[in-house]
């Protein structure tokens, strides 16, 4: 008997083919309609940015090709150019041992900063990078004082006696640390300076004169590598000297508590240039009337305990917003205080604090520059100083202070990459 099929409803065996989206909802359409024209205000910006954007490139980049390379002099540099929108560059290839080493740097000795350079990077790697094997951190605590020996030498008998006293100071503080944190660090400081002056003294004065390699004093040290070298020793200085006194300044022992306080408010209140000043004057008078403190410790002086004031009040309010919970699970977990500072507090109170460490080391890096007031000939100093004081480059302005902020943009770019990167990979909160 035949059925009517004409009320029943169709069901489709198989699905229809998917449709591409429309125009507007892909690719680079989608972005700029999303990011850059969303909206009537957001058109208006993004047509005013490209104008100026527009207006500024135009005025920069024939200045930046048309410039010449090979030129000796900048009137002869202007003597070709006729007119012609060109920067002298010239000044750069001409110049650029000294913007990056100083005028008075050997220069068959290039090689030993820029071997010390390479290997900072082999050094800082496992600090860094904390999913790099253990065993590496020994390069990075040997590292200083090969970085000394390369960039200073003269007898390797001193960075081996300043490694002694830093072994000294660790076993002091590993004694001490256990019953206080603060008087561990006070202690080892104490015991490796007295190693330091004990093994200087038995280091014979002929030393030098048979060295493996030439003796360099600090103040042939100049250009983008002076910079450098304060800046990475200083921030290196700073930070555990800013644990330190962050700690002392929650301390329940009243003494090292107002110690710390002032310390820290004390140099806070106090301009780095100033500090610079008494590095480069008077801080010889408190050494020995016999002693010749080298202008280039002095100066890592003050810029560390500057840094480190601002670093502990960066970690401080870090240990502040932990909240009192945590040290309450240390406490019933039954660890110690040097143990519970390792272990639970300080790694989450640095990890809320770097950003702040970071704005702290980007701008400790840049007041490097500061040294130039002081006859220190960093690679400000170079350009104000020998490069622009010559007949030949006196007038060249935009190029070498371009190439300076070229090479600072570079450096704290990388450090605020870096602290981003170290953010991502440490915010385990939300997992």
């Amino acid at each position: 008997m035949p059925t009517d099929t004409s009320n029943v409803a169709f069901v489709r065996t198989e699905t229809l083919p998917e449709k591409a989206p429309p125009a507007s909802e892909t690719g680079i359409v989608k972005w700029l309609r999303e990011n850059l024209f969303a909206g009537w205000a957001n058109s208006l910006l993004t047509l005013l940015a490209i104008w100026a954007i527009y207006i500024i490139l135009s005025s920069i980049l024939p200045w930046l090709f048309g410039g010449l390379w090979t030129t000796s002099s900048l009137s002869e540099c202007r003597e070709i150019l006729q007119g012609r929108v060109g920067g002298c560059f010239s000044v750069l290839t001409e110049r650029w041992n000294q913007l990056l080493y100083g005028f008075k740097y050997p220069n068959d000795q290039y090689w030993r900063p820029n071997l010390a350079l390479v290997l900072l990077f082999f050094a800082a790697a496992p600090v860094l990078f904390f999913d790099l094997p253990r065993k590496l951190l020994i390069f990075t605590g040997l590292y200083p004082f090969l970085a000394f020996w390369l960039i200073w030498g003269g007898a390797i008998a001193v960075p081996i006696v300043a490694l002694l006293g830093v072994v000294a100071g660790y076993v002091v503080f590993d004694r001490l640390g256990k019953q206080t944190f603060a008087g561990g660090f006070f202690g080892g400081i104490a015991a490796a300076i007295l190693v330091w002056v004990l093994g200087m003294a038995l280091i014979p004065e002929t030393a030098s004169e048979n060295a493996l390699l030439e003796s360099v004093p600090s103040r042939d040290l100049g250009g983008f590598m002076l910079n450098l070298m304060l800046g990475v020793t200083c921030v290196s200085l700073s930070l555990p000297i800013g644990i330190a006194l962050a700690l002392g300044r929650q301390s329940n022992m009243p003494l090292i508590k107002w110690i710390c306080v002032v310390f820290i408010e004390f140099i806070r209140g106090v301009p780095l240039i100033t500090l610079l000043f008494v590095a480069s004057v008077m801080l010889s008078y408190f050494f020995p009337p016999e002693s010749t403190v080298d202008l280039f410790l002095r100066v890592v002086i003050m810029i560390t305990v500057f840094s480190a004031a601002y670093i502990a009040e960066v970690i401080r309010g870090g240990l502040a917003a932990l909240p009192k919970g945590q040290y309450e699970a240390a406490d019933s977990l039954g660890l110690d205080y040097p143990q519970a500072m390792q272990l639970i507090i300080l790694p989450q109170a640095l990890k809320i604090s770097i950003p702040g460490i970071v704005n702290v080391a980007v701008g400790l890096f840049k007041d490097t520059t500061l040294v130039s007031v002081i006859s220190m000939f960093d690679l400000v100093g170079m350009i104000r100083g020998p490069i622009l004081a010559s007949t030949e480059w006196n007038g060249v302005y935009w190029e070498l202070l371009g190439f300076a902020a070229a090479l600072f943009f570079v450096v704290c770019y990388g450090i605020s990459q870096y602290s981003q990167w170290l953010e991502r990979r440490l915010a385990t909160d939300h997992r």
